[in-house]
């Protein structure tokens, strides 16, 4: 789509909506999703617009194959204006607010939220940083585990890391959401996710304390004295960070389960990651979600009749 303020027709109309999806999944051409096949394509005469049909492997298909859009009942274009919304929404959208403004039922808007979040999912798990590069590392505390009572400190709390790489571009984030912030929990995930050739950015916190002997470098500030930067030593680009994702997970979710805090997760990642700074607008952000929809159909419920998470 070029346009990306609401007045777009894929917002409202069906077939503008299949036409701009078929524009990004297939920039080459009708693909079959089953053979990856791009020879021998054929529109099904007589059926209804936008099925194909594959040469190769006498399959039947149309753009929403093997996507998150797949076999569904709600509109295309529905699906389209709630991709744009929550790509174009720094902090996020609640379902309600979603059901509201598309139409559909709290609980469709749910199903459609966690959808357009997996496919948000980037998937990529390359070691950040490398040679010369500068890798923040902080956690967080979010919301309240089940059944447990709250008490003083955060054990009660789900926690979050991320690490962010400092660029000439602008910063890159990656988060997990962690068992706990003892070195044990952390550091398996911090040598997996960054290159041994990183420079180290935290805080004084003790699970950070022997870095050096994992990569290249480490220098932390301390929070305890009041201080949070010593010109390039200082952990404000994930602060920053943590700044957005706690004002949306409080102020527009206020409420995640820990089943469901991954993809939350991976939503604030995909925004910052594609944010205005390095040159990504609305249309374009959609777009990319919509890619990465491709191979990640998901259904409200599994064959063995438990709930897909």
């Amino acid at each position: 789509m070029a346009k990306a303020d609401l007045q777009s027709p894929a917002f409202t109309n069906e077939i503008a909506a299949r036409e701009a999806m078929e524009a990004v999944l297939w920039p080459h051409g009708p693909r079959c999703p089953r053979c990856k096949s791009l020879d021998r394509i054929g529109k099904v005469s007589g059926a209804r617009a936008g099925l194909y049909r594959c040469g190769p492997c006498k399959r039947q298909f149309t753009v929403t194959v093997g996507t998150i859009f797949e076999r569904s009942k709600v509109p295309l274009s529905k699906w389209w204006l709630a991709v744009h919304l929550m790509g174009a929404s720094k902090k996020g959208m609640s379902a309600h607010q979603l059901h509201r403004m598309l139409g559909v039922t709290y609980q469709t808007a749910w199903f459609i939220e966690h959808r357009i979040r997996a496919a948000m999912a980037s998937g990529d798990f390359s070691p950040m940083g490398g040679e010369g590069a500068t890798v923040e590392i902080d956690e967080t505390f979010i919301g309240r585990k089940k059944d447990m009572p709250v008490r003083r400190g955060f054990a009660h709390k789900h926690a979050v890391m991320t690490l962010i790489e400092r660029g000439p571009d602008g910063a890159r984030s990656r988060s997990f959401h962690v068992e706990g912030t003892a070195a044990a929990d952390l550091l398996p995930i911090i040598k997996a996710h960054v290159s041994s050739g990183s420079h180290i950015m935290t805080d004084e916190a003790g699970q950070y304390t022997h870095m050096n002997k994992h990569f290249a470098g480490h220098d932390y500030v301390t929070h305890s004295k009041g201080e949070y930067g010593r010109g390039p030593i200082h952990t404000n680009t994930v602060e920053g960070f943590y700044s957005v994702f706690k004002r949306g997970m409080k102020g527009i979710y206020q409420h995640c389960s820990e089943a469901h805090l991954h993809r939350y997760v991976a939503e604030f990642d995909f925004r910052y990651n594609n944010r205005t700074r390095l040159g990504v607008d609305d249309a374009e952000r959609a777009a990319m979600i919509v890619r990465g929809a491709e191979g990640k159909r998901l259904m409200y419920r599994r064959s063995d009749s438990t709930s897909a998470a």
